[in-house]
């Protein structure tokens, strides 16, 4: 369990720069992210980092997202996807290649200063495959939504999706 204010953002700081190591191993990495908001700075830098050094970074932020994909030399590797619809959103789930040790994890926290430092929130690692598959599942749509999805661009717009995905 990973509780906020405490645990939480140093946590993930460090699951993010564990993917960085393993691509400087030779194994590929992969940080999938899907929350409310992403405005905090350190975990937002963090990204960039990551992007920067060849880890694979898919962002799905319904709202307010720092993070800018598409930059030449900072965030080419990277993609920030938007999808609000008809429901209001909420679910918030992190994914970790780790090497091949995949992590997924479910909770409350967006990725804000607010919830990160000032508010108690929790995120908890799945442990049962069929909770994992579920995971991806969702992921996995969103990444892929070819009709309710919005593509970030480099400069902060949004691009509205026109049918099928890559």
């Amino acid at each position: 369990l990973l509780p906020a204010p405490k645990l939480l953002k140093p946590a993930l700081l460090k699951k993010i720069r564990r993917e960085i190591r393993r691509v400087a191993e030779g194994k590929k990495g992969l940080i999938q992210i899907k929350t409310n908001a992403l405005e905090d700075v350190d975990i937002t830098h963090a990204l960039y980092e990551a992007a920067r050094d060849g880890v694979r970074v898919d962002l799905i932020v319904r709202d307010t997202c720092r993070f800018r994909p598409g930059i030449p030399g900072l965030s080419e590797n990277a993609r920030v996807i938007s999808i609000v619809g008809r429901f209001l959103e909420h679910s918030r789930i992190y994914y970790f290649r780790n090497g091949g040790e995949e992590e997924y994890y479910i909770g409350s926290a967006d990725l804000m200063t607010r919830n990160l430092e000032h508010r108690v929130e929790v995120v908890t690692p799945l442990e049962l495959d069929v909770h994992k598959e579920e995971c991806r599942t969702i992921l996995n749509a969103c990444l892929n939504d070819p009709i309710s999805a919005w593509d970030m661009q480099s400069d902060g717009s949004y691009v509205k999706r026109q049918g099928n995905v890559e």
